[in-house]
């Protein structure tokens, strides 16, 4: 008898196991019907990020540079002393973020491409929401970190997570279509970065206390003829000060992360996409390679081949993969108990090339699955939670969509 209970108890743990491990999403075929109800409410400019004011107002950003203070009922204020953003392609203003201390200083931060030699180059900034002035006004404007050397590849990144504590921020850099360099510590690019709110390099990250300058490749064109006709090929670089050193570096090796998010249970999450195939849900672990450009679950455009994950067993692997790709836009945690209460502790992950919403089911022990998957025939670049609970979506495109999702 006891060891009949013993053999069933090991079959349930497998197939427990088996149940969290990695899996390929892209073949998942959407739900028959939508659960919810979608209401537009206003347009934008290729709008990118929803951030939601204690008072239930929204900040917008236009990936063309404006900022807006918008209602819920879908009424625009634009918001003035924005900084010039290097617009082209996928480089613009990005991300908005309220700071873990906005209820007593009313802080913001910002991400956007910041003009500059030979293109753009991510900035990060922190500035002061005043919304007493007519219009609003952003004052005491600091832009904590920079991106050098500049360019004009695309993949910024510019997420931005807050440790649960409030008292460091993560924040997402994109390769740049420069491919190498994601492996290259002293190079900003293909990173997720830890800083103090004050954008300095964090103490306990991995190699915290380094400095010192370092000569590199900017852009490989060889591998990939986007990347070169679209970039400034400059053969090395020599970044010579600590802003730019392994300090700042949590983990390397991330193509194009868009997503960044503190799951209930304190795991942080990261999103990106993969190149033609290999979009990857990961999760984040202080000091680890996640493998771009040195494998893939995808292929380059041009046709080079990538070697394949687990030929690496050193590089973390995604937790969930898509082939074909969702071209994910963002993820978010729901944390309501009300509106959607069924959907509590869920992520939700916006799609764009496949139009879809997919939610995400996670165990709070490093394991996620898919849930549904909703085919919306809208290019979403943003959901985000509201504070009743409900949902708030934003479409791509030169009049995207501010889209209020509720509950049939």
């Amino acid at each position: 008898m006891k060891m009949k209970f013993a053999t069933a108890a090991l079959l349930i743990t497998l197939a427990s196991a088996s149940a969290w491990a990695q899996i390929n999403a892209g073949d998942q075929k959407p739900e028959a019907t939508l659960p919810f109800n979608m209401t537009k409410v206003a347009t934008f400019t290729l709008p990118w990020r929803i951030a939601f004011l204690p008072d239930g107002r929204m900040l917008v950003t236009e990936k063309v540079g404006p900022l807006w203070l918008v209602t819920q009922q879908g009424q625009k204020t634009m918001v003035m002393n924005t900084p010039p953003v290097y617009w082209q392609n996928q480089n613009g203003m990005l991300g908005v973020f309220l700071s873990p201390t906005y209820s007593t200083d009313q802080r913001i931060y910002l991400t956007y491409a910041e003009p500059g030699d030979y293109g753009g180059g991510l900035a990060l900034a922190r500035t002061r929401l005043d919304l007493t002035a007519t219009p609003p006004t952003l004052r005491d404007f600091e832009v904590l970190w920079r991106q050098m050397p500049r360019g004009r590849g695309g993949q910024e990144g510019g997420q931005i997570a807050f440790s649960p504590d409030g008292q460091y921020l993560f924040m997402t850099v994109g390769d740049r279509q420069r491919f190498t360099p994601a492996q290259d510590p002293d190079q900003p690019v293909g990173k997720i970065l830890r800083l103090t709110l004050d954008g300095k390099p964090a103490p306990g990250n991995p190699n915290f206390g380094k400095t010192g300058a370092a000569t590199v490749p900017l852009i490989d064109p060889a591998r990939d003829t986007e990347a070169a006709k679209t970039a400034k090929v400059v053969s090395t670089y020599t970044f010579p000060g600590p802003n730019n050193t392994p300090a700042e570096t949590w983990t390397m090796g991330h193509r194009t992360p868009y997503g960044l998010a503190f799951s209930p249970t304190g795991e942080l999450w990261e999103l990106e996409h993969g190149p033609q195939g290999g979009d990857e849900l990961n999760l984040v672990e202080k000091g680890k390679n996640y493998g771009w450009p040195l494998v893939s679950y995808g292929e380059n455009y041009n046709g080079v081949k990538i070697p394949h994950p687990d030929t690496r067993p050193d590089l973390a692997k995604p937790v969930i993969y898509w082939v074909p790709v969702i071209a994910p836009g963002n993820l978010m945690f729901y944390r309501g108990t009300k509106t959607f209460p069924q959907w509590n502790g869920s992520g939700f992950i916006s799609g764009m090339d496949t139009m879809l919403l997919s939610r995400v089911i996670f165990d709070g022990k490093g394991g996620a699955k898919m849930a549904e998957r909703w085919d919306l025939g809208k290019i979403i670049r943003d959901v985000e939670e509201g504070p009743d609970g409900s949902l708030w979506m934003l479409e791509d495109g030169d009049l995207g969509g501010l889209i209020h999702v509720t509950p049939k």
